[in-house]
């Protein structure tokens, strides 16, 4: 206890020294989008850096408010962070047809995850509050952005609030209640603080943090849930402090470690994609379920042994007791039995239900979220809004073409500079081409391309690829230049189209691993097929939600969200590692017990029955405080964080409510004996992982209760 105490302090007081350093690198090796970042940052310093852009409108005229608009704009230069301002020009093209509508460029100094957030948000501030009745001032762009996301802290406390509510329920006592959270906290503390010390270890997205607390508090509660229900289990049964405690590590804490480390191996094998940019919320959410599994299984244990008999004390009003328990514990025997004498029934109206949820999965539109979805009473989406208005749709998201000479050094051609921009303005979907702009020593130069599309829509990623494929090379070879497009929309385009092709790799390798690890705890081979196939059935049913709601926009509403919007590119691998490790925690701690009481009894159906029966109720408590958990933080106004959430929330509850509870007993009532068959060959050449203490000899006595703690020894 105090090792961990001791532990938690260090990191924090580190944490808080050091302070956070994210950086949503986004960039791809050999990408066309990456070559243009490289040339900007070499040879165009000045646009290397972020952008704030100033939206001005005002229905008379904004040539009407130029000298308070310059007065604005000075006021900006003098801020920190900021190199220079562009003022709002007719002739550059930053102001509207209509005169009503125009735009400043603040290029700050270097990129936002590299400023002082308070600086960017400054910046922002400041805008925002120059507008006057006539005058409206609006600060956007990806930089404000990110400086102004809520990264979800309200949501830790409404989740945790929840799961606080629900383990007064599920255990009734203050006392055993306060065990799982405690725990909880100080794993989740400690993670949070080497997490934001990792960020000046390596490239660590800015939703890494929320990630992590989302998934350390979901899993960490329920790690403990399993424990201290087994802890308290033992006690009821008449057994010493001592030996419910080695009751609850030798049975609840093997699967609890076998379950942790199956989510820690899914979550790194996130570093199989190749992409940098994942590596930090893999590392972050790894971290987070590693420090939480291990409090579970050293600062619980060592809780519970002090607590010892008072862990019923301060009982709550209402709350069910022990003889309420046993009749629950019938209520899911019962259940059980009616899923054993229909069990096809069963497996088909629940498998039905998931390939139902499934359909909406083919037609998943991968991409990112622009300042289009955002709340409409931020700046950046009225800048947006504004912008969107003024000038059409595709100038939130413009392409910069950046040309230089085809030996890569030297003055480039600007007949082919010009040349290029007057054929990218004839191109169906570009709305305009603002006049190349080249850098001092004249050997690069940038086109800036509008679409006439919103840069998250599937217009502006085939003019990506039209650009790139069909009118570039042409003019490449006609005048010895050679261009790339790149900007914020190419970079998305890129990693999206990278992604997918890596998620066959991915898939296969978290699944493969999944099987063996499997394969070795339960001595079968048609089990782990089982677990899989589940697993990805979960898998599909929750990304189906995900799209009904957001790309879809069925019951948006519920989730804040406003219109519709892309699932974010990396959010299927990401999704896809964490499901499957959560799913495999709930089948880790039904099938541990099942095959727990299929040793002891050598009876398929009527081990599968007090199997469910023994972990039916707290596997649904452990799911609900997930949901909550999940669901919490799918309330909060960061987009990507509201995609995880709602994205794990469903997935949880589909595993726990429709898996667990329905297709897994059917299946395997359906599969009877067979469901433990193991060739010889393969028995002999597995490694033996004992996840259920009923497979450890020197365990548990005939009866299958623990031996006492002095004859273990």
């Amino acid at each position: 206890m105090l090792a961990w105490v001791v532990a938690l302090v260090a990191a924090g007081a580190a944490a808080g020294s050091a302070g956070e350093n994210f950086s949503n690198d986004f960039k791809l090796p050999d990408s066309d989008s990456t070559e243009a970042l490289n040339l900007l940052e070499d040879r165009f310093p000045s646009e290397s850096g972020d952008q704030i852009q100033v939206v001005f409108a005002d229905q008379s005229g904004i040539e009407s408010q130029k000298a308070q608009i310059q007065e604005i704009l000075t006021e900006l230069e003098g801020l920190d962070h900021v190199d220079s301002v562009t003022p709002p020009s007719a002739r550059a093209g930053s102001i509207s047809q209509s005169g009503t509508v125009g735009f400043a460029t603040v290029h700050l100094d270097g990129l936002v995850n590299d400023l002082p957030i308070e600086s960017v948000q400054e910046i922002a501030n400041t805008a925002n509050d120059a507008g006057t009745d006539g005058l409206e001032v609006e600060a956007g762009g990806e930089a404000v952005r990110q400086a102004q996301q809520d990264q979800g802290s309200t949501s830790e406390m409404v989740g945790l609030l929840a799961a606080i509510v629900i383990l007064l329920i599920t255990f009734g006592s203050v006392v055993a209640m306060s065990l799982p959270i405690v725990t909880t906290i100080v794993a989740l503390g400690t993670a949070i603080s080497l997490v934001t010390l990792g960020t000046h270890v390596i490239d660590t997205a800015d939703f890494a943090t929320a990630l992590a607390g989302m998934i350390g508090l979901g899993v960490g509660i329920d790690y403990s849930l399993f424990v201290v229900t087994r802890y308290r289990g033992g006690l009821r049964d008449g057994l010493s402090v001592d030996d419910s405690v080695l009751l609850a590590m030798d049975t609840a804490g093997r699967a609890v470690l076998f379950a942790g480390a199956t989510v820690v191996v899914a979550m790194l094998g996130l570093f199989a994609i190749g992409v940098s940019f994942l590596y930090g919320p893999a590392l972050a959410a790894s971290l987070a379920v590693l420090l939480t599994m291990f409090a579970a299984l050293t600062l619980l244990p060592a809780f519970l042994s002090k607590v010892g008999t008072r862990i019923d004390r301060l009982r709550v009003p209402g709350t069910k007791k022990s003889k309420d328990r046993e009749a629950e514990g019938r209520n899911w025997t019962r259940w059980s039995h009616w899923i054993q004498r229909r069990p096809w029934v069963a497996a088909a109206v629940s498998t039905g239900l998931l390939i139902v949820l499934s359909i909406p999965v083919f037609s998943i539109d991968l991409g990112s979220a622009d300042a289009g979805t955002d709340a409409p009473d931020t700046s950046t989406r009225k800048a947006y809004d504004l912008l969107a208005d003024g000038f059409g749709p595709g100038f939130n998201g413009s392409l910069q073409v950046v040309v230089e000479s085809a030996s890569g050094s030297g003055p480039v051609s600007e007949q082919g500079v010009d040349e290029l921009a007057a054929v990218l303005a004839e191109q169906p979907g570009v709305a305009k081409v603002a006049p190349p702009s080249p850098n001092e020593s004249g050997d690069t130069s940038i086109i800036l391309v509008y679409p006439t599309t919103a840069p998250q829509k599937n217009e502006t990623s085939d003019l990506v690829r039209h650009l790139r494929d069909d009118v570039i090379p042409p003019i490449e070879e006609q005048t010895g230049v050679v261009a790339h497009v790149g900007g914020t929309t190419a970079i998305y385009d890129d990693f999206t189209t990278y992604i997918t092709g890596k998620l066959p790799l991915f898939f296969g390798l978290i699944i493969l691993l999944s099987a063996l690890l499997l394969m070795a705890a339960f001595r079968s081979i048609l089990v782990p097929l089982k677990a899989i196939v589940m697993n990805v059935l979960t898998i599909c049913a929750s990304f189906g939600v995900v799209v009904a709601i957001f790309q879809w926009g069925w019951l948006g509403g519920l989730v804040g969200l406003e219109g519709k919007a892309p699932i974010e590119s990396f959010l299927p691998v990401m999704v896809f590692a964490i499901v499957f490790g959560l799913s495999m925690d709930y089948e880790v701690f039904l099938m541990s017990r099942v095959h727990e009481e299929w040793e002891k009894r050598k009876n398929a159906s009527e081990a599968v029955v007090h199997g469910l029966a023994s972990t039916g109720r707290v596997i649904t408590a452990a799911a609900a405080i997930m949901i909550c958990v999940f669901a919490s933080f799918a309330l909060g106004s960061n987009q990507t964080i509201k995609l995880f959430g709602v994205a794990l929330a469903s997935a949880v509850f589909i595993d726990a409510f429709i898996i667990r509870s329905v297709l897994v007993p059917a299946v395997m009532e359906l599969l009877g004996k067979r469901a433990w068959w193991l060739p010889d060959w393969l028995d002999r050449i597995l490694p033996r992982l004992h996840v259920d203490h009923g497979s450890d000899h020197a365990g548990p006595a005939a009866d299958g209760t623990l031996k006492p703690a002095e004859e273990r020894a």
